[in-house]
């Protein structure tokens, strides 16, 4: 197959043979190869300044990021057989780690699918197509997962924001059998119940499975606070662990519903109580009313979702950690993450350090997370190491 070339400027090609899988657009000789002259999602064979062959992927005249290395063999092209391997590679890798089918099938770049996420909840799988290209290709990507996995549905959540991005519409799209309104999955042991075209993004956050069980150690017996709750991930396997008592903290009444029903699937129902509201606000009023918490566990929405949001996302950041930690106990425990890609790991662990001698408090950072091995990281893409968390001891200064 020959597909039109799209030539780098002189030495910008490095980064690419270092290992990266993306262009960006000041990286194009537009004298050779104007970028006007593709179309957004158009299959392309990507070429130094000599012409020789780097690999082949696609391009979108209209994005920063304007094409994306598929792969260096210039006999494998986006197709749908291109799909069907690499995510069969991706089967194994989840099917050696897990005993059950909950968790996420294809990570994008790290799995060799740029602009392809994919979860799965037993024989319902939910997608996210984010680039053009594989937009351009979406019949394909269905059929690779209807070979591969065989499901009973397949749901696509193309209602992201960085679709916008690439000049891409926003729908949601049932494309293989009839959607349900729920999926169950198992995440450590504990039975959950998830929306699956109403919830966020693809219905659950399978990214912080390693750190919620981490998490477990730490809550028997305890009180504890689970702020951004959403359906109760942290919260209703906190009250399976031996929690005495938890309140989930979500500005969503459905997702406090949700929590509640997570919580009677379980048999800790009577242990699980909701509280709706602003989180901010909620932990403002908690500290009015005196409240006092063993563990508060901090896992907000990406307060840094540009880089020009960074300064204000730091103070967000700080404040909610402070917030967290004037309603601990005097041995209280924190457990704070963030999703937000911007925020390197050590300004999350100096926010923390900040809110702590704001209040005259001292902190011990006791373990670190990240992201699980369903959600690998590409060692030459930053962006696809994102999650971060760290469990801190929160002690009095004397």
């Amino acid at each position: 197959m020959t597909l039109p070339p799209l030539h780098l400027k002189k030495n910008e090609d490095r980064r690419l043979r270092a290992g990266h899988l993306w262009v960006f657009s000041n990286e194009v000789d537009t004298g050779k190869t104007p970028l006007t002259a593709f179309e957004a999602g158009q299959l392309i064979e990507i070429q130094d300044h000599r012409g020789e062959v780097i690999g082949n992927g696609y391009v979108n005249p209209h994005s920063l990021i304007c094409a994306r290395l598929v792969s260096r063999d210039p006999e494998r092209v986006l197709n749908k057989s291109l799909l069907v391997h690499r995510l069969n590679m991706a089967l194994s890798l989840r099917e050696a780690l897990f005993d059950k089918p909950y968790y996420r099938l294809a990570f994008g770049d790290s799995d060799g699918l740029p602009g392809l996420v994919v979860d799965r909840f037993g024989d319902v799988l939910v997608a996210q197509i984010t680039t053009a290209g594989m937009e351009r290709c979406k019949d394909e990507v269905v059929a690779a997962l209807d070979q591969v996995i065989k499901p009973s549905c397949i749901v696509l959540r193309n209602d992201t924001s960085s679709r916008a991005m690439e000049g891409l519409d926003s729908y949601v799209e049932t494309v293989l059998g009839t959607a349900p309104e729920t999926v169950t999955l198992e995440e450590n042991g504990v039975q959950f119940v998830a929306p699956l075209l109403a919830g966020q993004k693809t219905g659950w956050f399978y990214d912080h499975r390693l750190n919620r069980a981490r998490m477990q150690q730490y809550v028997r017996g305890k009180r504890v606070l689970d702020v951004f709750s959403y359906i109760g991930g942290w919260g209703v396997q906190a009250a399976v662990a031996g929690a005495s008592e938890v309140t989930c903290v979500d500005s969503s009444e459905a997702a406090l519903a949700a929590a509640q029903h997570n919580a009677g699937l379980n048999g800790v129902a009577e242990r699980v109580k909701g509280m709706h509201g602003d989180a901010f606000e909620a932990l403002k009023a908690l500290r009015t009313d005196r409240e006092k918490f063993d563990v508060v566990i901090l896992d907000p929405p990406a307060f840094i979702k540009r880089k020009k949001d960074m300064r204000a996302g730091l103070e967000a950041y700080q404040r909610i950690n402070q917030q967290a930690m004037q309603v601990l106990g005097k041995d209280g425990i924190i457990i704070s993450a963030s999703c937000s890609f911007h925020l390197p790991r050590p300004a999350l662990m100096d926010a923390m350090l900040r809110a702590s001698r704001h209040i005259d408090r001292n902190l011990q950072i006791i373990e670190q997370g990240h992201q699980g091995p369903d959600h690998p990281v590409h060692p030459a893409i930053p962006e696809t190491n994102y999650l971060k968390a760290f469990i801190g001891r929160v002690l009095p200064s004397a």
